[in-house]
């Protein structure tokens, strides 16, 4: 997972950021509301969090401006030293979804960290395999279409494993390239393109297959991609006489 932490505390930040990586998780760190908001018009993170009081734009400001910008699935825990029963409230009206009071407690951000995870992405957290007609095996680490198994190399099958398990979200270009490549070194932009076209053409994405949903895998220019879902297309009818 992609965890954006927004704090002006640079200690806070090292705190979080360790915690954060000892969970297996990637951060990307910023000091100033107006830093995160400009990522991102070009980023994707799969969790916010979010100190109140910050030079410029405050915590609360943020939320408000990523909620009215649709960002309404993006889960955010709020982390602040403001613990007035108005202040919780009011984070929560603004559009967090949990809220921590500093100092923060290591296991217990894990465990709330853990807790966001779970009910914002089911699909990742429980490992879902099955995407009719499409079915994932990550020990053999293969594709099947309607139980018919797909070749595809390792790199093709890690992409096409985050994808699946990430219907209907934008994902940007540095956060697919570091699910996939395991680093925040950027891999070149033909790479990621190869991989997405080589998957379009291996599983046929984008074409129905007699049952089932339209799994269609979109390019969102200057941003990453998407793997869609599409309704499948109604029965063609005969005109009664």
């Amino acid at each position: 997972m992609r965890i954006a932490v927004l704090d002006d505390d640079t200690v806070f930040l090292r705190l979080v950021e360790a915690t954060i990586h000892q969970m297996g998780h990637a951060t990307i760190l910023f000091e100033t509301g107006e830093d995160l908001l400009r990522a991102m018009r070009r980023e994707s993170f799969d969790l916010l969090i979010v100190d109140w009081l910050l030079p410029g734009l405050s915590g609360i400001d943020v939320v408000r401006a990523l909620r009215e910008a649709g960002g309404s699935k993006l889960p955010i825990l709020f982390a602040s030293q403001r613990h007035e029963e108005q202040d919780i409230v009011a984070a929560f009206h603004a559009g967090a979804d949990d809220f921590m009071i500093k100092p923060l407690r290591v296991q217990e951000l894990m465990a709330r960290v853990t807790a966001l995870m779970r009910r914002a992405y089911p699909d990742v957290t429980t490992m879902r395999l099955d995407f009719e007609p499409y079915r994932l095996d990550p020990v053999a680490r293969t594709v099947y279409l309607h139980d018919q198994p797909i070749e595809l190399k390792h790199r093709e099958y890690e992409l096409a494993e985050f994808l699946f398990q990430n219907c209907g979200r934008l994902l940007s270009r540095n956060h697919l390239t570091e699910a996939v490549w395991g680093s925040i070194t950027p891999t070149p932009s033909r790479t990621l393109d190869t991989h997405a076209s080589r998957l379009r053409t291996k599983l046929q994405l984008g074409q129905f297959h007699g049952q089932g949903q339209i799994y269609q895998l979109s390019a969102i220019y200057g941003l990453g991609y998407r793997m869609e879902i599409l309704p499948a297309p109604k029965a063609a009818t005969t005109p009664t006489a």
